[in-house]
């Protein structure tokens, strides 16, 4: 992290990868996303990350598309309050 500025190096999107807003809580390890595209999703925690790091509506994550069904995603990654703030300022997230 830089002294001087503030910022921090965060994870960005690989390729086919996309931010999303946690919208609703489904159970069983899915959520509702809001995808950066503009479409509505439902995601899936992966079981590496469910004990681990706790999502809940309103988090900002990284996702990746499923190729062969549209509607659905796996959730890569969870960035915290000051890292979703942070990809807001500099303009990567278009979505909450």
């Amino acid at each position: 992290m830089s002294e001087e500025s503030g910022r921090r190096n965060l994870r960005m999107p690989a390729e086919g990868e996309q931010f999303a807003l946690v919208t609703d809580m489904q159970g069983y390890g899915r959520v509702r996303l809001r995808c950066n595209d503009g479409k509505e999703r439902m995601g899936r925690i992966p079981g590496r990350m469910r004990k681990r790091i706790w999502i809940r509506e309103g988090d900002v994550v990284l996702v990746d598309p499923w190729d062969w069904e549209n509607g659905k995603a796996d959730i890569v990654w969870r960035y915290d309050q000051q890292d979703a703030d942070q990809l807001r300022e500099e303009g990567h997230i278009n979505v909450g």
